[in-house]
Parts: structure tokens; C-alpha cells; sequence
């Protein structure tokens, strides 16, 4: 496969440095020398993509290897914006990583925005060694709310697929929305905006993994839950905005992977900035680890 840019971190001198990068036109990577205090032990990585976005029938496809004992955040400055595309030219995007052992990464993208007809897919592949970890959020919004663009790409798709050292598959997941059919995807949102999904993977993250799969569990539990009385159709009509009205947030937690190493958490939103908060709740225990807390 030809790639249009490579990124190598391993150790030197016994902290996490970037060994080789490239890029070509209309893909470009800046590393900070560094983000956060001196003493956290993490390289930032940020792409970019020249004109601002994806143009249609761009095709674009990265490699990133994080080598062992090593610890890597790949990263936007913006929400990655899709194109119009031109009949049915489709722009793609390709990411596969290697991560190494007791290695890191974490892929905190801003969301991805496709304009009305874009047609748009991605696939990241993730090769993980023993005890790697990563952390992965991958989310798109309905398009421009400022132009009344609302859910009016012809396509997106979104593959991410881990595997793990002897080649056998881990987690495998597929996201598919195409203009088209008995419903309009608007009709299948049912009001939500934004679509997310976090995946938290590894022996670094096991203690955020837990606690996001209990504050999941927790946040739901409040929102879906209907107090009931004896007075059944009184107790109804007091709470009838609540048991009506949609939650802004709607997150679902579950296990993967041998002795549940994995958590992937699914998310629905009203709204962008509602996932954004979200994401910085969740993950802001990652600051020891990334210098930084993720999304502030």
C-alpha cells in the first residue's frame, strides 16, 4: 500500500520521541515538542488535511507505528470536513496503526462533518501486541446546522477493526449510512445529531475503562428511570415531559474481547458540544497519561 504519511515513536533516552515522519500533499502532521509538563512521557501528533478538508475523491491513507513502552495521542485541531462530492466519486481515508507492548494510543479526533452529497469512507486497523493499549473515539455530526444541511450526505462509512498480534480479529465494527431506501436518514436519527463511538482497550486504561463503563451505567440508569405510585395515572401525567421528552445524551456501554479487556461505549446526541463534555468527563483521568486532559 502506498501511503501518503508515516509517523514512528519508540523510546530514546527513555522517553517517547518521534523517530520518523512524513507526509505528502494533501496530508501534514505537526508534533508539538511538547504538550503538557515536561515530565509526561507522551507525543502529540496532529493532522491535517491541506484546503481545510476532504476533497471529493481524495484518497489519503497513514500509517503509525508506536513502538514498545511508548506513548502516542493522533489528533485534529478541527472537525474533519467532507466535500460535496462530484456524481459518485468517493473520498476515503486509511489509518493503520501498530501498537507495541505496554505501548499507547489514544485517537481523540474532533468529529468528522460531511457537507450535503459528500460521499465519504474510512477505515482505521489496529494491531495491538501484548499488553497495548488504546483508546479510540471515532464520531460524526449531521453535516453544516448553519446551511440547514441536516443529515444530507449520500454516504458515510466508518470501519475500525482490532487485531491482535498472532493476526486473529478483536473487535471488528462498521458504521454505514446511505441516502436512499424506505427512510430518510434524518427519519432514522429521530432528532439525534451526532453519533459517537469510544473504545478503551488495555492494561493502561483498565482503571478508566471500569469507571466509564460504571458512569455509563449510572447516567442511564437516571435518565430512563419512571418512578411509579399507586396513583398510576396521576404519578404519569405529573412526570409526562419526563417520560416524553428525548434525552439530549444516550450512551451504552459493553464488554469485548478475552476476560473483558475491552469496553466500547456507543453514544447518540443532540448536540456536538453535548458529546464534547461528555468525552472531556469521561477521559479526564487521562491527563497523567497524556499530560494533558483529552477535548478541553
Amino acid at each position: 500500500m502506498e501511503v501518503d504519511g508515516a509517523v514512528v515513536v519508540e523510546k530514546v533516552a527513555g522517553k517517547s520521541a518521534v523517530t520518523r515522519c512524513f507526509s505528502k500533499y494533501p496530508l501534514k502532521f505537526i508534533i508539538p515538542r511538547k504538550v503538557g509538563p515536561s515530565k509526561t512521557d507522551c507525543v502529540w501528533i496532529y493532522t491535517l488535511n491541506y484546503g481545510g478538508g476532504i476533497v471529493s475523491g481524495d484518497s489519503i491513507a497513514c500509517e503509525l507505528t508506536v513502538k514498545e513502552g511508548s506513548t502516542a495521542v493522533l489528533t485534529t485541531q478541527a472537525s474533519t470536513k467532507v466535500y460535496k462530492s462530484r456524481g459518485e466519486e468517493l473520498s476515503e481515508q486509511l489509518l493503520e496503526a501498530r501498537i507495541g507492548s505496554d505501548a499507547l494510543l489514544a485517537v481523540l479526533p474532533d468529529p468528522v462533518t460531511c457537507f450535503a452529497t459528500a460521499r465519504y469512507a474510512q477505515k482505521q486497523v489496529f494491531r495491538v501486541g501484548s499488553g497495548s493499549s488504546l483508546v479510540l473515539v471515532d464520531w460524526f455530526t449531521s453535516g453544516r446546522h448553519g446551511r440547514g444541511e441536516i443529515w444530507e450526505f449520500d454516504l458515510f462509512k466508518s470501519s475500525n477493526q482490532i487485531f491482535l498480534e498472532d493476526g486473529h480479529p478483536l473487535f471488528f465494527d462498521t458504521v454505514l449510512l446511505e441516502r436512499g431506501g424506505i427512510n430518510s436518514i434524518i427519519e432514522r436519527m429521530h432528532g439525534y445529531q451526532v453519533i459517537a463511538m469510544v473504545v478503551i482497550l488495555g492494561p493502561k486504561v483498565k482503571n478508566i475503562r471500569d469507571q466509564v463503563r460504571e458512569n455509563v451505567k449510572m447516567m442511564m440508569g437516571e435518565q430512563l428511570h419512571t418512578p411509579f405510585t399507586s396513583a398510576r395515572g396521576a404519578q404519569m401525567k405529573m412526570n409526562s415531559d419526563h417520560l416524553w421528552t428525548k434525552p439530549e445524551i444516550i450512551a451504552s456501554s459493553s464488554v469485548f474481547g478475552p476476560m473483558g479487556i475491552g469496553t466500547v461505549v456507543r453514544i447518540a446526541a443532540m448536540e456536538t458540544e453535548t458529546v464534547y463534555r461528555f468525552l472531556q468527563q469521561q477521559l479526564a483521568s487521562m491527563e497523567t497519561l497524556l499530560g494533558v486532559p483529552p477535548y478541553k
